[in-house]
């Protein structure tokens, strides 16, 4: 997505962007695991409380990762971006958000700043729907563009 897009309409905002199937899959994989890991736990006779205690926090464990890994969002309004990704969150304005690039191979939107950086935004991943991670890059670009200047003047 390097070369200019057609110029369509702007999304309403607020508007987020997320993986949703990503979502969805990391969500259902991870309900899945621990629910059998759980009941496998409580079927074993020859498990004592504390080994059944074991395999339901280790169950808990991955349920957690999952849920990690199916955080990040971009979450765009009228003064800015918020950029959540797995551990951290970054609030941008308009002015902070030279382009938005998605390039083939890249498996997430990045975002160059005015400070001269450029940050990785995991709420846009091409993975499992391309298509829609690309319409979805394409309005985020789209947004910056009418909102920014590309100059953090605050």
């Amino acid at each position: 997505m390097s070369a200019p897009a057609p110029r369509s309409e702007l999304p309403t905002l607020p508007v987020t962007f997320r993986p949703t199937r990503t979502r969805v899959v990391l969500l259902a994989v991870g309900a899945a695991m621990f629910l059998v890991i759980t009941v496998v736990a409580m079927t074993l006779e020859q498990l004592s409380p504390g080994e059944r205690a074991s395999f339901v926090f280790t169950a808990l464990l991955f349920f957690g990762v999952l849920a990690l890994l199916s955080r990040p969002k971009i979450v765009a309004n009228e003064d800015g971006v918020t950029v959540v990704n797995l551990t951290r969150t970054r609030r941008l304005s308009w002015a902070e958000i030279v382009r938005v690039n998605l390039r083939v191979g890249d498996p997430w939107v990045f975002l160059d700043l005015s400070d001269g950086t450029s940050m990785p935004a995991l709420g846009i991943q091409p993975g499992i729907a391309k298509q829609q991670a690309i319409r979805d890059a394409r309005a985020l670009r789209a947004l910056a563009e009418d909102h920014g200047t590309g100059t953090d003047i605050g």
